[in-house]
């Protein structure tokens, strides 16, 4: 399901009606924001924050200017893209540095929320960012907590300073001392949680704040939780006074009432949002990238990091080399996908271009996706580097070996003529001139 696929899907059908209608009058753009008052209130969005939000737009939409222009739809929905932009903060909070090493980041938050697990995320993020992190097991109460964050660390690829269940806060102020001592810039502080806010774990957090110098005190939060989300952050920030908020669990089933509200409501920026299991599943927060998408404008420049992240510039240069050889073969086009893969699919891929939101789901198969590889797979070498000597009783082979059909395999056969056309278009700059559709096998 694409990121708040609901809510977009409201928002795109609203403004398509004003789009059609050319000229719009002041009337029409009031019954509007009232329908985006409603989605966004389907959405979990704050009833307070969803107020202000339709009186600001309300209020720049109606002007003379934007009534009068050549095309008034387009002109509202910059003036909501922009709302939401600056509803969500602005800009991308970066994680603050303490001038004094180690850097040292406090993480809270309810049980539940992904924590311990987030904590090896961002340890990968600042390895990323050429920092060395320490990861401390600061939550003593839970069963198999400090195992957990062993596990993580180890899969991560990073130290877990631990005590066993001694008090957290001569934990985290030993955990200091060996950081600075063995050159660690950056301490991640992973604390208890417990089901619901209580005296005792704030209290818990309160000492640890007072007894060591924390730089970032960032609040995890599952935003599938939705307005209970904000809540938690309200309550937390009044007592800690949080200085960010990562959002979890983004690729579930997420109306968007968190993420559009917990900036309005506390003040404090989103620095990170969780998109999936994986411990490379974590990504700065942008709010423009985030407003775009949720508008169905896609999020281009998050898709082009992620392929800078998946793919090597040694292997786009021996693509490159390929396409302009037209040398591409099957054993190329099943790279392909694990590559799309590494990106987290087609569907998170598409998610970020312009206009998917106007897609249906069931255009992107995953499943045919792996339909393909399997063909693609049962083939030998020989047959992969030269699809042209697959006859009728090869296909059969294939078929059998992949459990798929003969049909699918001239499918796939043709799909790859196609994109080796495509390729060799490309590479004589006639792209555009000849027409014809290019689809991907999905």
């Amino acid at each position: 399901m694409a990121l708040f696929g609901g809510l977009s899907e409201r928002l795109n059908h609203i403004f398509s009606k004003l789009t059609k209608r050319g000229r719009l009058t002041e009337l029409e753009i009031r019954t509007a924001m009232r329908e985006v008052r409603v989605a966004l209130l389907e959405a979990d969005v704050n009833l307070r924050v969803a107020k202000q939000f339709i009186a600001d737009v309300s209020e720049k939409a109606v002007g003379q200017e934007i009534l009068k222009s050549l095309n008034p739809a387009q002109q509202v929905i910059k003036i909501v893209n922009e709302e939401l932009i600056a509803l969500m903060g602005s800009k991308n909070a970066k994680l603050e540095v303490s001038p004094k090493l180690p850097t040292v980041i406090m993480m809270c938050g309810l049980q539940g929320a992904g924590k311990t697990t987030l904590c090896g995320k961002l340890a990968i993020q600042l390895k990323k960012q050429g920092k060395k992190p320490l990861l401390v097991a600061g939550d003593v109460y839970r069963p198999a907590a400090i195992t957990q964050l062993q596990v993580v660390g180890k899969n991560a690829q990073v130290e877990v300073f631990e005590r066993g269940t001694q008090n957290p806060v001569k934990t985290a102020k030993q955990a200091i001392e060996y950081a600075r001592s063995m050159g660690y810039d950056t301490v991640v502080l992973d604390t208890a949680g417990r089901l619901q806010i209580d005296d005792t774990l704030m209290q818990e957090l309160e000492n640890i704040k007072k007894e060591v110098e924390v730089t970032e005190t960032l609040l995890v939060v599952d935003a599938m939780t939705g307005q209970e989300a904000v809540n938690v952050a309200e309550t937390f920030n009044s007592r800690l006074d949080v200085t960010g908020v990562i959002l979890t669990k983004l690729d579930g089933d997420t109306r968007g009432g968190a993420c559009l509200s917990i900036k309005a409501v506390t003040g404090k920026p989103i620095k990170f949002i969780g998109v999936g299991e994986k411990l490379t599943d974590l990504e700065p927060f942008y709010p423009d990238r985030m407003a775009s998408r949720i508008l169905g404008m896609g999020d281009v420049l998050s898709l082009i990091e992620k392929a800078q992240q998946a793919i090597t510039e040694e292997d786009a240069k021996k693509m490159q080399q390929k396409m302009l050889a037209n040398s591409f073969t099957l054993t190329d086009y099943l790279e392909q996908f694990a590559m799309m893969k590494k990106m987290g699919g087609a569907q998170a891929m598409l998610s970020m271009l312009p206009g998917a939101s106007n897609m249906q789901v069931g255009e992107v198969d995953e499943k045919k996706i792996e339909r393909t590889k399997a063909i693609i797979l049962s083939m030998t070498k020989q047959e992969r580097d030269n699809p042209s000597i697959i006859d009728s009783k090869r296909k059969r082979r294939i078929a059998a070996g992949s459990g798929t059909s003969v049909q699918e395999i001239n499918q796939l056969l043709k799909q790859f003529e196609q994109t080796k056309m495509l390729m060799k278009q490309l590479k004589g700059g006639g792209l555009g001139r000849k027409g014809g559709k290019f689809r991907l096998p999905f």
